[in-house]
C-alpha cells in the first residue's frame, strides 16, 4: 500500500510542476476530471452524479478562490448543498408504482418548466445578479464582477432547475458555458476553459438527451 502510493506521488509530482509551469495545478485538473465525470453522468440521467458534484463543489471551491473569482467561490458552496438536495431528491423518485406487487417511487421524469416558475426564476436571476455584484465589486480582487455574478445567478438557477430535472436547465447552462469558456481564459484558468467547452458539448447533448426522454411535455408549476 506504502509503494503504491509512493509510485502514485512520484507519477504526479512532475505532473503537478508541469501544470503549475503552464498555469495550472493538479487541483484543477482533478476538478476537470470530476467535472467531466459530473456532468456526463447527468446527462445520463445517473444518481452517481450528484456524489460527483458534491466533490467538485468543494475543489472548485478552492480553485475559484484562488483565482479571485468571488461569485464563483461562493456559487460552490450553494453548489453543494443543491447537489445533496438533488442527490436526495433523485433518490426520492417521481410518483410511486407498484412493481411485482412491491410499492417502489418511479425514476424522477424529465419535465418542462411553467410560465409562472420562469417568470419566478427570472426574478431570482435578476435579484442574486445585482446583490451579488454590489457585493463583490467592493472586494478587493475581484475579478469582473458584474459579469461574473450574472454567470452565477444563472448557474444558480439552471443547477435548482437540474435537482428538479426540468428540461430547460440545459439551455441555461448552454448560454453560461459560453461565455465561462472565454472568462477562465481571461483568468489564466486553461483547463477550466477546457472543461468548460466540454460542459457546453455536453449540455447540448443532455438537452437532446433528456427531450428524448419525455414521453410528453410536462410542465411543472
Amino acid at each position: 500500500m506504502t509503494s503504491a502510493v509512493a509510485q502514485a506521488v512520484a507519477v504526479m509530482t512532475p505532473l503537478c510542476d508541469w501544470l503549475v509551469a503552464h498555469g495550472s495545478s493538479c487541483l484543477e485538473l482533478f476538478g476537470f476530471v470530476t467535472g467531466v465525470a459530473n456532468v456526463w453522468l447527468v446527462t445520463r440521467q445517473s444518481i452517481l452524479s450528484w456524489p460527483l458534484g458534491v466533490l467538485n463543489a468543494v475543489v472548485y471551491l478552492v480553485v475559484f478562490a484562488r483565482a479571485g473569482l468571488y461569485s464563483d467561490t461562493g456559487l460552490q458552496v450553494v453548489y453543494f448543498v443543491l447537489s445533496l438536495y438533488g442527490w436526495w431528491h433523485w433518490t426520492r423518485g417521481g410518483a410511486a408504482s407498484n412493481v411485482d406487487g412491491a410499492h417502489a417511487p418511479a425514476p424522477l421524469p424529465v419535465t418542462s418548466t411553467s410560465p409562472r416558475l420562469a417568470v419566478l426564476l427570472t426574478g431570482v436571476v435578476l435579484v442574486t445578479w445585482v446583490a451579488l455584484a454590489q457585493i463583490t465589486s467592493r472586494i478587493p480582487g475581484a475579478a469582473l464582477p458584474w459579469l461574473d455574478a450574472v454567470l452565477v445567478a444563472i448557474s444558480l438557477v439552471a443547477q435548482y432547475m437540474m435537482t428538479r430535472k426540468l428540461l430547460a436547465n440545459w439551455l441555461l447552462w448552454i448560454a453560461v458555458d459560453v461565455v465561462y469558456v472565454g472568462l477562465f481564459v481571461n483568468r489564466g484558468l486553461p483547463l477550466t476553459a477546457v472543461l468548460y467547452t466540454i460542459f457546453l458539448a455536453l449540455a447540448i447533448w443532455g438537452y437532446v438527451s433528456w427531450r428524448r426522454s419525455m414521453p410528453t411535455m410536462v410542465s411543472t408549476a
